[in-house]
């Protein structure tokens, strides 16, 4: 017998695993995603989910790699279609901001899954979203609006989403501000972006951030020449 039917039911048998713990994931709370109980839901063996995913730590990484699967796709689209000319950086960044905001508010299991100590780094998913932003950000950095360094910008808005995420869950619904996550977002632009973009008699560390931003594309330049330079205004915006 060939081995493409045994991969392709594996497949199956493992998507149909991650679906139903995904499931029993936002009905019932962690405590239901056992290996016992999963297996049962599923139709499966224990010992499959054992040779699939290790433990229950790792099934459950795999469902939280799902579901942030789906949620990253979304916001991929977004960074595609901010691509062209006429989006303006900003407003994708605040896309971003509302989409993140919208979506741990909608999934308090999984968004507190994710940001457990320890969890959620190693994730595809979890990397790829923070590419996404990272992207973002440099967009942004590129129009000379930044005043701090990207890495920087990314940390306080990564800090600032999740914080908001949080407050809002540990809120009663009812009693909940409607405002907070947009004044919190008000709040991080106004830490990291210059009141309008940067001209040459500009702050010096808007001038460096912006530059800094376009020097990838600065193909004329060695890898090493490119790094060298990246390393010098690393340094300049760090020192200004």
């Amino acid at each position: 017998m060939s081995r493409e039917p045994r991969a392709g039911g594996q497949v199956d048998s493992r998507t149909k695993i991650v679906d139903v713990a995904a499931r029993l994931l936002r009905e019932q709370g962690p405590s239901a995603v056992t290996t016992r109980g999963v297996a049962q839901a599923a139709g499966v063996q224990a010992p499959m989910i054992y040779r699939l995913f290790g433990d229950k730590d790792g099934l459950l990484d795999a469902v939280a790699e799902h579901v942030m699967a789906t949620y990253v796709s979304a916001k991929a689209t977004i960074v595609e279609r901010a691509s062209a000319e006429d989006v303006d950086p900003l407003e994708d960044l605040r896309a971003g901001w509302v989409m993140q905001i919208d979506f741990g508010v909608a999934n308090p299991t999984l968004f507190s899954l994710l940001n457990a100590p320890g969890r959620g780094a190693g994730s595809a998913a979890t990397r790829t979203g923070l590419e996404i932003l990272r992207s973002r950000v440099g967009r942004v950095a590129s129009t000379g609006r930044l005043r701090v360094s990207e890495q920087r910008a990314v940390d306080l808005i990564r800090a600032a989403g999740s914080g908001a995420v949080l407050t809002l869950l540990a809120t009663p619904p009812g009693e909940r501000d409607p405002g907070l996550a947009d004044a919190m977002y008000e709040a991080v632009l106004r830490e990291i972006l210059t009141e309008a973009p940067v001209l040459p008699d500009s702050s010096p560390i808007a001038a460096a951030v912006a530059f800094r931003a376009f020097a990838p594309d600065l193909t004329m330049l060695s890898d090493a020449e490119r790094r060298l330079l990246h390393e010098w205004l690393d340094r300049a915006i760090d020192g200004l």
